[in-house]
C-alpha cells in the first residue's frame, strides 16, 4: 500500500519536552504533534541524535501521524555536563529510554515504533507494559554488528574502531569521541564497550552467554514486525538482519531487501533511510505498512 508523497505542512508545530524514565533521568525528547489520535515512536540508532530524525517525523506528522523522537541518556541533548566517568547500561536506552517514550504516547493515543539499527534491538529489551502497548514496528537497518556480516573492507574500518581507535581514545578521554570521526553522537565509554561486545558475536547479545537474561523476554514479543535493509548497507547487510531478527521466535516478521539502484537511488547505507531523497521512495511504504497494522494516515 502506497500513500501519496505530499509537501510538508510549513505550518508544522514541534514542541520540545523532558520525559523522564523510571530510574529519574531525564531525557530530551521532540513531539510533532498532529490532528490525528496515532503515534510513531522513533527508536533511533546508536549514537544518532533526534534531530536526525526530523525531516521524517515532519512526513508523519503532515499525515496526520504525532510522532515522538528522543535521545537516549548521554547524547544529544539528554547528555550530561562531561561524559568522563558518566557509565550509563547500554540496555538501559530500551528499558529505561525508550520505554519512558512509549508510555509517554501511549497515554495519548495507539502506538506504533518505527526503529533504526539499535531501534529493532531495542523491542526485545522493552518492559514488558511496554511492550504490549506497540502496535506493530517497523526497523530500518537492524542487524547483529558481527564484523563477519560485513564486506571486506568494513570488517577492516569496523576492526580498526575496536580494536585500535577506540581503546586508545576512551583511555584517553574516558569516552568515545565518535563525533570527531564524523560517525555519530559521542558515547559514554559504558555504551561503546558494550556495543563493541555484542558486535563481536555473530547474533549479537543473542550470542553472548552473560546476557541470556538480557534476552529472555524476546520470546514473549508477539508483533507484527517489518525489517528492511538496504543491499549498500555495509553495517546491517541481510544476512546481518536475519541473524539478529531470529531471536523474535514468536513475532510474525516481514523481511524486506532493498536495492537502491533498483529504486532508482544512489545510496542508502546505514543512514539514508532517513534523508528526504530516500525517503521519497521509502517512507510512503513505511507508514503505508503501518496503515495495514491499524495506523490511521491521512490520504
Amino acid at each position: 500500500m502506497n500513500i501519496a508523497v505530499a509537501p510538508p505542512d510549513t505550518a508544522a508545530r514541534s514542541e520540545t519536552l523532558q520525559l523522564k524514565a523510571d530510574d529519574g533521568t531525564a531525557l530530551a525528547a521532540t513531539v510533532a504533534a498532529a490532528s490525528g489520535s496515532d503515534w510513531i515512536v522513533v527508536g533511533g540508532a546508536t549514537a544518532v541524535p533526534r534531530g536526525f530524525y526530523r525531516r521524517f517525523a515532519e512526513y508523519a506528522q503532515a499525515r496526520g501521524v504525532n510522532v515522538l523522537t528522543l535521545d537516549y541518556r548521554g547524547i544529544g541533548g539528554s547528555r550530561p555536563k562531561t561524559l568522563r566517568g558518566y557509565m550509563p547500561d547500554y540496555a538501559d536506552w530500551a528499558r529505561q529510554d525508550l520505554a519512558a517514550a512509549v508510555a509517554y504516547a501511549a497515554a495519548r493515543g495507539p502506538v506504533y515504533l518505527v526503529g533504526h539499527s539499535y531501534g529493532g534491538h531495542a523491542i526485545g529489551l522493552l518492559p514488558a507494559a511496554q511492550r504490549d502497548q506497540l502496535r506493530a514496528a517497523y526497523v530500518v537497518a537492524g542487524g547483529a554488528g558481527w564484523h563477519g556480516w560485513m564486506p571486506r573492507r568494513e570488517q577492516f574500518k569496523v576492526m580498526l574502531l575496536w580494536h585500535v581507535i577506540g581503546p586508545v581514545a576512551t583511555t584517553l578521554l574516558g569516552y568515545q569521541p565518535l563525533k570527531r570521526m564524523g560517525i555519530g553522537e559521542d558515547l559514554p565509554v559504558s555504551i561503546y564497550r558494550q556495543w563493541k561486545r555484542w558486535c563481536g558475536f555473530p547474533r549479537y547479545f543473542h550470542d553472548d552467554p552473560a546476557a541470556a537474561e538480557l534476552v529472555r523476554a524476546f520470546e514473549d514479543v508477539r508483533l507484527p514486525i517489518a525489517a528492511a535493509n538496504a543491499l549498500d548497507d555495509s553495517w546491517a547487510l541481510p544476512a546481518s538482519r536475519d541473524a539478529f531478527f531470529s531471536g523474535y521466535i514468536n513475532a510474525p516478521l516481514l523481511t524486506i531487501d532493498i536495492d537502491p539502484r533498483v529504486e532508482g537511488l544512489r545510496e542508502i547505507g546505514h543512514m539514508g533511510y532517513f534523508r528526504p531523497q530516500v525517503g521519497a521512495v521509502l517512507w510512503p511504504r513505511m507508514l503505508g505498512w503501518l496503515q495495514q497494522k491499524g495506523l490511521s494516515v491521512l490520504a
